[in-house]
């Protein structure tokens, strides 16, 4: 590891400790004693979406949360509850194991979250998600929905 300071090689690690997502690392140099402080992190997989019209892109969670934020608006869903679902939905991608996945699968982990958050999100997303073009298609989505309100956790 190379000083900051004087670009020395010659350091040493003084202190390392476990933070949220790696090692946070404290090192010294021991040729002009500057400290610094280094973060080690794992690498998350790059993940392929491929897209319905073939077109490929890196897997993007924020691209997720915008979608969430847009479905949940003026809804009563927490920026608690939307960095939830992003959240799950980024670990259910990466425990896929898979390099390359179709928008339509990272869609239905969306899907899946929203319907048991909120219900109208849920049928926000699934018409744009699914391009609705038709009354018929909404009123079949809402039809999917549990008769009883109380089956749909609001967490």
């Amino acid at each position: 590891m190379l000083c900051p300071k004087c670009k020395n090689r010659d350091t040493q690690v003084v202190d390392s400790r476990e933070v949220h997502d790696g090692v946070r690392r404290r090192r010294e140099c021991l040729d002009c004693k500057y400290r610094y402080t280094t973060y080690e992190r794992i690498e998350a997989p790059q993940i392929v979406v491929v897209k319905k019209n073939g077109n490929q892109e890196r897997f993007n969670p924020e691209k997720i949360r915008k979608g969430v934020v847009t479905a949940c608006k003026n809804r009563p869903v927490s920026n608690l509850q939307i960095d939830q679902i992003v959240s799950e939905v980024s670990e259910r991608v990466y425990q896929t194991g898979k390099e390359e996945l179709s928008s339509q699968e990272v869609g239905d982990f969306v899907r899946d979250l929203l319907r048991k958050t909120d219900e109208v999100a849920y049928v926000r997303f699934v018409s744009v998600y699914q391009a609705f073009n038709t009354l018929d298609q909404f009123s079949q989505a809402i039809d999917k929905l549990p008769a009883n309100p109380k089956e749909t956790s609001h967490a």
